[in-house]
C-alpha cells in the first residue's frame, strides 16, 4: 500500500512561534519574519593507501543561522552596543515552535543554545522603498535540543 501525503499535514511557517531567552528574560519574537538555523558537519580527509578517492569522516560540527526581524526593536542593537562599549559578549537561547492546527504531525520544539550574534544593523532607512524595514541577524549557536518531535505521519 502506498502512502499519500495529506495537505492538511503540511506545516505553515506562518504558524511558528519563537522566543529568545536573554539574561534570564524571555522575549517573544512576534516581530520576527523568518529564521533558518543550520548544522554543518566539519569533515576531514582520511587518505587511505590503495584508494584513488579521498574518504572523509566527520570531525565536529558548527551551527549557524539567520534571524530576520522587522526593524521595530532596539533590543539587539542595545546588546551589541553594550559589547562595543564594554567588550563583554552576550549569548542567548532561541526556542522555535512549529505547530499547525488540524495537522496530525503535532508539534516540534527546537531549542538553539548559546546563540551569539555576528552582526547587527546600527541604523537604517530607505526612502525609495514601500517595503517595511527589516534586518537580518546572522548568528552562531553552540548546541541544540529537540524538546518536542513531530509525530510520524502514516500517509493514510
Amino acid at each position: 500500500m502506498r502512502g499519500i501525503f495529506r495537505e492538511s499535514d503540511a506545516i505553515s511557517g506562518k504558524q511558528a512561534r519563537a522566543y529568545a531567552t536573554i539574561n534570564g528574560r524571555v522575549e517573544e519574537l512576534f516581530y520576527a519574519k523568518s529564521l533558518e538555523a543550520t548544522i554543518e558537519k566539519n569533515k576531514v580527509d582520511v587518505p587511505v593507501l590503495g584508494k584513488t578517492n579521498t574518504p572523509q569522516r566527520s570531525a565536529g560540527w558548527s551551527g549557524t543561522g539567520t534571524l530576520t526581524i522587522y526593524y521595530v526593536t532596539s533590543l539587539f542593537r542595545q546588546l551589541m552596543r553594550d559589547y562595543v562599549k564594554t567588550g563583554r559578549d552576550f549569548w542567548f537561547d532561541l526556542q522555535v515552535i512549529n505547530e499547525q492546527p488540524g495537522s496530525t504531525t503535532g508539534k516540534q520544539t527546537v531549542l538553539l543554545l548559546g546563540c551569539n550574534l555576528d552582526s547587527v544593523s546600527a541604523a537604517q532607512f530607505d526612502a525609495t522603498s514601500d517595503d517595511m524595514l527589516e534586518e537580518e541577524l546572522p548568528f552562531t549557536f553552540s548546541d541544540y535540543d529537540i524538546l518536542d518531535q513531530f509525530n510520524t505521519i502514516t500517509g493514510a
